[in-house]
């Protein structure tokens, strides 16, 4: 960073994901969720550094070269549903030409008349109404612009989907619509992805398991019916979330996270914790899938 500074936005992540499931990671804005999205594709700004592996099958993501991600990986082995997808559509080119090109590039489809086809059962995949398809990237609402990116992400059916604030932008019905998708994309051809989410009903609707970020470290991993029902999380951070639901407890986590380039020695959640003790001056570790030294038990939790 400007003036020598170091910034760890996301340090020791150890996690898989399997063929044919779904991990959703969850955690407020600013815990390096899509930090460690972008790492995986190779799209991290030039100044950052990167340390440790990256396994998708044989190939080590982190150690991959920009030919490799660019011409093997991006689309063909990896589809991205990006965070801001209107930045990432072409804004001189419609949306019919962009789905038509990422048809003839990942599938095998050929002749004009089958990849027009192929272009637009990939638009009502996802909800896209087919007669927006002829306008650009400018002339579609915020909705829009994240199903058409939904859209060309499913195109090539990618071993492994990443998905960054898939929902964005849509009302309740298009949510479950698009997550539905998503699982279906999942299940029909034993694909894992790795969903990046605020909406902890999606996360719900769609997970086999879950992930909880915390200052750019992953402080909880759970099987989602155990995280999302009984007996729920185990670290305190995690239960402040679901808490904070207007349909649990409706009650906020108080404070604020930390800046990731000031962080504390010891547990990054203890100030804003109310079981947080002197013991919690010492970095805890991911141990029994939880990173706390005073974590929840299912006796505490059902009390």
């Amino acid at each position: 960073m400007p003036g020598g500074r170091r910034v760890a936005a996301v340090t020791d992540a150890h996690f898989d994901v399997a063929a044919g499931e779904c991990l959703a990671l969850i955690g407020e804005s600013g815990c390096g969720k899509s930090v460690l999205a972008s790492a995986l594709l190779g799209l991290l700004p030039a100044n950052a550094q990167t340390a440790g592996e990256a396994r998708l099958g044989d190939l080590d993501l982190l150690a991959a070269d920009e030919r490799t991600l660019a011409r093997t990986v991006r689309g063909r082995r990896i589809g991205l549903v990006p965070q801001s997808p209107a930045a990432h559509l072409t804004p001189v080119r419609t949306i019919r030409s962009q789905l038509e090109e990422t048809v003839t590039e990942l599938t095998g489809v050929r002749g004009r008349a089958a990849v027009r086809e192929a272009a637009e059962a990939a638009a009502e995949r996802v909800a896209f109404p087919v007669d927006h398809l002829d306008r650009h990237p400018h002339e579609l609402s915020g909705g829009l612009a994240q199903r058409a990116a939904t859209a060309l992400a499913l195109v090539g059916d990618a071993p492994l989907l990443l998905a960054d604030e898939p929902t964005t932008g849509l009302d309740r019905d298009l949510v479950d619509r698009t997550v539905d998708e998503l699982r279906r994309h999942v299940d029909s051809g034993g694909r894992a992805l790795l969903m990046i989410t605020h909406d902890l009903a999606a996360a719900a609707r769609i997970a086999d398991r879950v992930a909880v970020m915390y200052a750019g470290r992953i402080v909880e991993l759970a099987d989602a019916d155990a995280f999302f029902g009984d007996p729920g999380p185990r670290h305190p951070y995690s239960r402040g979330l679901l808490q904070a639901l207007p349909d649990r407890a409706f009650t906020p986590i108080p404070g604020l996270p930390p800046e990731l380039g000031d962080l504390p020695d010891g547990c990054a959640f203890a100030a804003r914790c109310d079981r947080a003790t002197d013991t919690c001056a010492a970095l805890p570790a991911l141990t029994d899938a939880v990173a706390c030294h005073h974590p929840h038990v299912p006796e505490d939790i059902r009390a």
